[in-house]
């Protein structure tokens, strides 16, 4: 889980060993972890290194978690900034230079939303494979109740796996619009923003809108088979490993089908106020249910519980069973 801070899955595992042990001896970790001393002395030496844990005499003590991880985290919202700033050049580009489709670098641009929700669904009546889909508010050329080929595409085995910024679960009716699309097959995945509209097909085509034209028009790069495309996927793949997992359903486990959505909208970083409009309840009842789930596995922050839920596998496939949509469905949480 903490791999996009720059920690080995070997380093997390002896981390979360001090972090549970609070004070842990060197040889209390080892038997802990089945892991010979030889084999956690530079996995100790690494952590040190990276100030997540002292030394306190034979005894292990980790830093406080938000504290210790905070400047991880500066850094790897450094690293996707640059790839936001990155597409914002290419995208000016596009603007500037790129209006009709050019026989050596297999772009096109086009111009109007009627053209680029026309492409949108033609892009997913043609895949086979898969679908990539970063997700924004304020759509601009397709609402989710007009795009009812995703769930045509996922019935004959499509793959979505979808971005969705945390705003937009925040929106009145989003949740009910997003259990649809999860209940029917698509991953669902949230981070606090994504930095363009985008749509990949089978890894062949990508459709990314520019923004808007001086005459209010919107554009879209349609992009195939260019190193743009390659970089295009290279930024969906980075973003949906940092994202968080989105459920909807209780999975038969320890967790209800409300905790389920309230652990996965928090993890997503939904503010308290969407998830108690989502969860038609108060915000101190949302506020009552994150301390009663942080009492119940013994943590004391969100961000413990966070890793503790994560380590437990609580929400490990929760997405519950599989439903047909229906026409009336108002799908909400989309593109």
């Amino acid at each position: 889980m903490l791999e996009a801070l720059g920690l080995t899955t070997a380093e997390e595992r002896v981390y979360r060993a001090v972090v549970l042990g609070h004070r842990a001896r060197p040889s209390e970790i080892a038997t802990q972890l089945d892991i010979t001393p030889s084999a956690l002395s530079p996995l100790l030496d690494d952590l040190l290194d990276k100030g997540l844990i002292s030394r306190v005499g034979g005894h292990y003590v980790p830093a406080p978690p938000d504290v210790a991880l905070g400047p991880l985290l500066v850094h790897g919202q450094a690293e996707l900034e640059r790839a936001r700033a990155a597409v914002g050049q290419l995208a000016e580009q596009y603007r500037k230079d790129v209006r009709r489709r050019d026989s050596t670098q297999l772009v096109e641009v086009l111009t109007g939303a009627e053209a680029i929700r026309q492409q949108a669904m033609q892009l997913q009546r043609e895949a086979r494979t898969e679908m990539l889909w970063f997700c924004r508010t304020n759509p601009i050329a397709m609402t989710s109740a007009e795009n009812e080929e995703e769930f045509r595409a996922l019935a004959r085995g499509v793959r979505y796996q979808v971005v969705y910024e945390s705003a937009l679960l925040g929106e009145p009716g989003a949740l009910k619009g997003l259990a649809d699309g999860i209940r029917a097959g698509e991953q669902a995945r949230t981070v606090d923003t994504v930095p363009v509209r985008l749509a990949i097909a089978d890894r062949k085509v990508a459709l990314c809108p520019l923004g808007d034209e001086a005459d209010g028009e919107p554009t879209a790069a349609l992009v195939e088979g260019t190193s743009l495309l390659t970089a295009l996927i290279a930024l969906f793949e980075n973003y949906w490993n940092r994202a968080a997992p989105v459920h909807i359903d209780g999975n038969g486990g320890p967790l209800t089908a409300d905790e389920a959505r309230l652990l996965s909208l928090l993890i997503g970083g939904v503010s308290d106020k969407s998830i108690a409009t989502q969860l038609q309840v108060s915000q101190r009842t949302v506020q009552r249910r994150v301390q009663d789930l942080m009492r119940r596995v013994d943590v004391r922050n969100r961000m413990q519980l966070s890793w503790q839920i994560g380590k437990l596998g609580w929400l490990d496939g929760a997405a519950g069973p599989v439903a047909s949509p229906t026409a009336s469905d108002q799908r909400t949480a989309r593109r």
